[in-house]
């Protein structure tokens, strides 16, 4: 088995647990589905990062940059319509563990660098996107919008 095999196996890690996720967002409750596309855009960054390696095409970690950026903004939209942002503790856990497991063996394989930099760059954004979009401990309304749960309970004082 040739090194790239070992990084395209690595690779189909997150893409199988993709599987329950997919199912999570076609048939879970609307706060479920905003957690599961949360840990999609997650995964999906992550396997773009090992395949890149897998199949030697740097274009992909390109792709993952893209990702880790547009995913939590996603997220939080997502929640902004929603007005609330879900305790999400799989998230949590799959960014804090999952991230560094997969970015620094990659770190390792690509050498110093400005490689290595843009792979501790796109792992900085995954964890604090993530971190950001998780809920840090129960449902968080979002303030500030007209008509959301504090203007319609009469709790902003602004009326």
């Amino acid at each position: 088995m040739s090194p790239a095999d070992g990084w395209l196996l690595a690779a189909l890690v997150p893409l199988v647990a993709l599987c329950p996720v997919l199912g999570w967002i076609a048939f879970g409750g609307t706060e479920g589905r905003l957690i599961a596309q949360n840990l999609t855009s997650l995964l999906a960054g992550l396997s773009l990062l090992l395949a890149a390696q897998g199949f030697g095409r740097p274009s992909y970690v390109d792709v993952a940059l893209v990702l880790s950026v547009l995913g939590p903004t996603g997220t939080l939209i997502y929640a902004r319509f929603l007005d609330v942002l879900p305790d999400a503790p799989l998230v949590r856990w799959t960014a804090l563990l999952g991230v560094p497991a997969a970015v620094v063996p990659l770190c390792v394989a690509a050498g110093p660098g400005r490689a290595a930099l843009k792979l501790l760059l796109i792992g900085a954004l995954l964890i604090a996107g993530s971190l950001v979009t998780s809920g840090y401990g129960g449902h968080r309304v979002l303030a500030g919008r007209p008509g959301g749960p504090a203007g319609r309970h009469g709790g902003s004082g602004t009326g």
